[in-house]
C-alpha cells in the first residue's frame, strides 16, 4: 500500500520527462518561426525614413475613403450576416453541407476573379447596372462600387465565423426559452447573441481588415475612388518604394488596433 503513491509519483515524473523533451524542441523551432513571420515588420521600422513620414494629400483621401467605406460596409455585413449566420448554423446537417459548399464559394474565389464577375453582374452594360443608372446609382467607380466591393470581401469571412459561434451555443438554451413561451426571435437577441459574442467578435475583426485591405476587387470594379489599397500601389508604380512608407505606416495604424483588440478580449474572456 505505501509503495503505491510512490509507484504513482514515479510514473509522474516519468510523463513530465517525456512531455518536457518535445517542448525543448519545439521552442527554438516556434521562435524561429516567429521571427520568420516577423521580418518584414522589422524590415520595414529599420528601413524606414521617419524624418520623411508626411503623407499627401491624396493619401489622406485614400485614408478618409477606406474608413469611411469600411464602416458602412461592416454596417452591412453585420446587420445581414448575423442572421445568415444564425440560420446557416440551425440548419439540418444535410442541408448545411450544401449551404456551406455555397458559402465557402464566395470565400475562395480570388479576388480578381470576383472583381471581374461583379464588374460582369453590375457593369454599366448589365442589367443591374443600367437599373441602378436609370436610378442616379452607378455602380462602377463610384463610392458605392467601392462599398460593393468591400462588401463582397469581407462579408464571407464574418458570416463563417459567426456561423461557427453560433453552432457553440447549445440548442438546449434556445429550447428551453421556447418552453416558457418565448419566439424565435427572442431566442436569437436574449440567448444565442449573448452568448456568441466572442466568435463575433472574432469575425467583426476579420471583416474589417478584409474590407480595409481589399485590393483586388476594387482594383476592377472600383478603381475610383481611391481607397488605400489601390493608393499604395499607385505611389509605388509612379514614384517607387520610397512613397510607400507613410500611408503604410497610417495604413497600419488605422486598420490593426481594432481587430487586435477585439482578438485580445475574445482571448481574454474565453480564458476567464
Amino acid at each position: 500500500m505505501a509503495s503505491e503513491p510512490l509507484l504513482a509519483l514515479g510514473e509522474g515524473a516519468e510523463a513530465a520527462r517525456l512531455g518536457a523533451s518535445p517542448l525543448r524542441l519545439a521552442a527554438p523551432l516556434g521562435l524561429l518561426a516567429l521571427g520568420f513571420l516577423l521580418i518584414p515588420y522589422f524590415g520595414l521600422a529599420l528601413t524606414t525614413d521617419w524624418r520623411g513620414m508626411a503623407p499627401s494629400g491624396g493619401d489622406w483621401d485614400a485614408v478618409g475613403t477606406s474608413v469611411g467605406a469600411t464602416m458602412a460596409a461592416l454596417a452591412v455585413v453585420v446587420a445581414g450576416g448575423t442572421p445568415l449566420a444564425w440560420w446557416l448554423a440551425r440548419r439540418k446537417p444535410r442541408l448545411r453541407v450544401l449551404l456551406d459548399a455555397l458559402l465557402l464559394l464566395t470565400l475562395l474565389t480570388p479576388p480578381l476573379a470576383m472583381g471581374l464577375m461583379l464588374a460582369i453582374a453590375y457593369g454599366p452594360y448589365s442589367a443591374i447596372g443600367r437599373g441602378a443608372a436609370a436610378l442616379g446609382l452607378e455602380l462602377s467607380n463610384t463610392p458605392a462600387a467601392f462599398l460593393l466591393a468591400q462588401i463582397y470581401a469581407s462579408a464571407p469571412y464574418y458570416v463563417l465565423a459567426a456561423r461557427s459561434a453560433f453552432e457553440s451555443v447549445p440548442t438546449a438554451y434556445e429550447d428551453i426559452a421556447r418552453t416558457l413561451g418565448r419566439g424565435p426571435w427572442y431566442c436569437f437577441w436574449h440567448v444565442s447573441l449573448p452568448l456568441a459574442r466572442l466568435g463575433l467578435a472574432t469575425g467583426l475583426a476579420l471583416a474589417w481588415v478584409r474590407a480595409l485591405g481589399e485590393f483586388g476587387v476594387a482594383l476592377i470594379i472600383a478603381y475610383f475612388p481611391q481607397g488605400i489599397p489601390v493608393r499604395l500601389w499607385v505611389d509605388l508604380q509612379d514614384t517607387g518604394l520610397s512613397a510607400v512608407y507613410p500611408l503604410l505606416w497610417v495604413f497600419f495604424l488605422i486598420g490593426l488596433p481594432l481587430p487586435l483588440a477585439l482578438g485580445l478580449w475574445a482571448r481574454g474572456r474565453h480564458a476567464a
